[in-house]
């Protein structure tokens, strides 16, 4: 039976200082890949497995995040008179009018499973997902959609993952799954940023995660973990005991938008597929020289 997860948490407090200065007064989720920010591409994706109700956790620095899904109405009644309707659709669509916005500050930087308990009282007791914006997955078929459709078939979390090479373990959540009767993966161990060769495995998560409201109790008693903050690889590992998890290899290409070159592959690599200038754009590369 179809259930409708009604809510998807975006964690976007963090600094993104490896873009410095481009981040020093704008968030990382800002940063464009062509004509859109990382954050509304995570948004539509959101939104196009039924996400109604978007939960940003915030920081300092982060206002740009709750302007750009606002609604602005000297730029509308500008683009009106100009008559330049197709920027007014545009610009009135980033939100559908039956999506809500909902923003919390986090008041410490103390990691991502901080910044998901920091979304408890808007969630309330229903599935959610988690989308981690830096890590943007081109799909024929949204990544959330995907694993809502895993939830459907078994009712359990579902976290993203993706192979990976072992020596990159240590910048990931690490698990090690076992196959049941019905195909499904489901996650045996879970370990936070190993060393590779304590490793358990080279399934990596990696930015989407559909998660019972069962995982807060967890949080509410998950203390610092790797690098001093409370981490969900850790609140997860501990809702292992109670509850089956899964991991869902996801149909898709996934560009590590948190780093440099990883945004600059998406940049390239999503130009060539953009419906306007995707041909021009290609035409172009042709003529750089190697």
């Amino acid at each position: 039976m179809s259930v409708q997860i009604r809510t998807a948490v975006f964690p976007v407090a963090g600094r993104g200082t490896r873009f410095l200065p481009a981040t020093k007064s704008s968030p990382k989720e800002m940063l464009p890949i062509v004509d859109k920010p990382l954050i509304q591409y995570a948004v539509e994706e959101a939104i196009s497995a039924g996400a109604t109700r978007l939960v940003f956790v915030t920081g300092s620095s982060k206002r740009a995040i709750e302007d750009h899904f606002d609604t602005d109405s000297e730029l509308e009644n500008a683009l009106e008179s100009a008559g330049k309707q197709d920027l007014l659709k545009v610009v009135r669509d980033i939100v559908p009018a039956s999506v809500s916005c909902i923003y919390i500050r986090q008041g410490q930087p103390l990691g991502l499973g901080h910044a998901v308990l920091c979304a408890r009282p808007a969630v309330g007791n229903e599935p959610f997902f988690v989308h981690l914006a830096d890590d943007l997955i081109h799909a024929e078929e949204p990544v959330l959609m995907q694993m809502r459709r895993q939830y459907d078939a078994h009712g359990m979390s579902v976290l993203g993952v993706e192979t990976i090479p072992v020596e990159h373990s240590a910048s990931y959540g690490i698990v090690a799954v076992e196959t049941d009767q019905a195909g499904h993966h489901i996650i045996r161990q879970i370990v936070e940023k190993p060393k590779p060769a304590d490793a358990p495995s080279n399934l990596a998560v990696v930015g989407r995660y559909l998660l019972t409201p069962a995982i807060f109790d967890r949080l509410e008693r998950t203390g610092r973990g790797a690098g001093g903050e409370i981490q969900l690889t850790d609140a997860i590992a501990d809702l292992l005991h109670d509850e089956a998890v899964a991991a869902y290899p996801f149909s898709g290409t996934r560009y590590d938008c948190g780093s440099k070159l990883g945004y600059l592959k998406a940049t390239v690599e999503l130009g060539l597929l953009h419906a306007e200038l995707g041909a021009d754009f290609a035409a172009y590369l042709k003529t750089l020289k190697a």
